[in-house]
């Protein structure tokens, strides 16, 4: 083990994936054995033979990760070790006196990439249609076993671990007063880091609250009906319900890797494989995936899909990030329901989310809510898919904190 003073030290980190890696990555998507197409004209089947045959038709012809890699490589990377693991991170600081520090954290099927184009908006506003008021210092942390972050070897690296974690990296990059924001497992991290409540943290934004009441959501996991005192007030609760009922009936990626991610071990030798699977998130992110790689032009583009898988590709990192839903159920920690948050909260509800979070549920989970907001588009990978409307809602939602 390392003295103290070596293990807690910030380490400036580089990375370098050299042509041979790459050329071995397009001979296995040239060597892709498919399946025959599905049986129905839709996709209940999953990710449709034509979207991945066109997707490793573009990947192994047309894509290239050098200029991903160029941006990555644009930004400041580190390395620190906490609680036993290296955590890697981004971290940029803003030229902007009085910048507000904040911990961005991303979820599955996502990594750092995700959070690339709003890291410039976010730390110089001046440039990009905000006031320098709203300059943030950024801090996006790879979560363990995704991207550059160490791959843990023991169990117990669930949410509430990690968002202890952050708030060592926090206090270690000497933030004394920061927020925090998180989408997917993001989200989840955020809450529990409210609930801990480490010191300096002044509140959090989320674009997938958990706000659903615990009942509710116990009763719709089970796949039993709602409690005969649960009483829905409003449409808005009763399409949330539909939701997540949906969710829980379709999610079956997050049921396999929950209990048996070590049996994915497929997705750690063939590329394409991993692709169907990263792309069968939800069915919303599905179809515009899909459309992307069907020549439509919105949200994500094919470079931006790509990019995303590249990584998980060439970190190896498919079964390790895969783990975190067994540690989640392993600790029994709640994926949407409402935890206790007091601190201040700042919700974006994004209309193709998992759910639609109701404001009176919202405004229940979170009794200190100081922005609630309904987005006109946009998606579960917010600040992917939309980062313009993802950074206003940062810089409105969380001005009154500063």
């Amino acid at each position: 083990m390392s003295d103290t003073s070596t293990s807690t030290k910030i380490r400036p980190f580089t990375f370098e994936f050299p042509d041979t890696e790459l050329e071995e990555l397009r001979r296995r998507i040239e060597a892709t054995r498919f399946p025959e197409k599905e049986t129905v004209q839709d996709q209940s089947q999953g990710t449709q033979l034509a979207t991945i045959q066109e997707l490793a038709r573009y990947w192994a012809t047309e894509y290239n990760w050098r200029k991903v890699e160029a941006k990555l490589k644009a930004v400041p990377h580190f390395i620190t070790e906490i609680d036993g693991l290296d955590i890697h991170f981004i971290h940029v600081r803003s030229k902007h006196e009085n910048a507000l520090p904040v911990i961005v954290t991303h979820g599955w099927p996502g990594s750092i990439i995700e959070q690339l184009k709003i890291i410039e908006p976010l730390t110089d506003p001046t440039a990009h249609g905000g006031d320098a008021s709203d300059a943030f210092h950024v801090v996006i942390p790879s979560m363990p076993g995704y991207g550059f972050s160490g791959k843990p070897t023991t169990t117990g690296w669930n949410p509430e671990r990690i968002a202890r974690a952050w708030a060592v990296l926090m206090e270690r990059l000497g933030y004394t007063k920061y927020v925090a924001q998180g989408g997917d497992w993001g989200s989840i991290v955020v809450d529990l880091m409210a609930l801990q409540q480490p010191e300096g943290l002044v509140g959090i934004h989320t674009n997938m609250p958990g706000i659903f009441p615990p009942a509710i959501e116990a009763a719709i996991a089970a796949g039993n009906p709602l409690p005969s005192e649960v009483v829905l007030t409003n449409d808005e609760e009763k399409a949330a319900v539909e939701q997540l009922d949906y969710v829980y009936k379709h999610a079956y990626y997050a049921f396999i890797m929950g209990s048996r991610p070590q049996s994915l071990t497929a997705l750690a030798d063939s590329p394409v494989g991993l692709a169907a699977f990263l792309l069968d998130h939800d069915r919303d992110s599905l179809d515009l995936i899909s459309r992307s790689f069907a020549g439509q032009k919105e949200g994500l583009t094919r470079d931006d899909v790509l990019d995303n898988i590249t990584l998980f590709w060439l970190t190896n990192t498919a079964i390790s990030a895969s783990r975190l839903y067994w540690e989640d159920i392993a600790a029994r920690i709640s994926f949407f329901g409402s935890k206790g948050v007091t601190l201040p909260v700042a919700v974006s509800v994004f209309p193709e989310e998992l759910y639609e979070a109701p404001e009176s549920w919202t405004e229940q989970a979170y009794p200190n809510l100081i922005h609630y907001n309904r987005l006109p588009k946009g998606g579960h990978f917010a600040a992917w898919e939309q980062p313009e409307l993802f950074v206003d809602e940062l810089r409105t939602g969380l001005r009154s904190l500063r």
